[in-house]
């Protein structure tokens, strides 16, 4: 009997402890970075866009927009839903620009993906 209350007060606090934890990881991670042209990205070795009118010219011919950051990491901007569709149309607005994202981030493979759930100008300085 004393080993099963045990067992219920551990589990008890486990998930006390857990639900915070899981709630804050909810709330996504925030990256900042350059919205670049992804072609420009690897085959220029660029750290920061050439101009805005430049990143959305590869844009609108169709190369895919990714967010460069300081450190040189570069994030796929991904859809959750299926149908997947590209997240061109969302980036548009901040191609060349410095931006502040904030969503899901997933790593596979050496490469790195965002699923954004919140995406803005980033602050003067950063």
């Amino acid at each position: 009997m004393m080993k099963q209350i045990r067992t219920v007060v551990l589990v008890t606090l486990v998930t006390m402890l857990a639900v915070p934890a899981i709630r804050a990881a909810d709330k996504g991670t925030t990256i900042n970075g350059y919205v670049i042209d992804s072609a420009c990205t690897f085959t220029k070795n660029l750290s920061k866009p050439v101009s805005p009118e430049c990143a959305v010219s590869c844009a609108k011919n169709g190369s895919p927009l990714v967010i460069l950051t300081s450190a040189g990491t570069i994030y796929w901007p991904i859809a959750d839903e299926m149908p997947a569709k590209g997240q061109n149309d969302r980036l548009m607005e901040f191609a060349g620009k410095k931006v502040s994202v904030t969503g899901k981030v997933f790593a596979k493979g050496g490469s790195h993906a965002i699923v954004i759930d919140k995406i803005e100008a980033a602050p003067a300085g950063k």
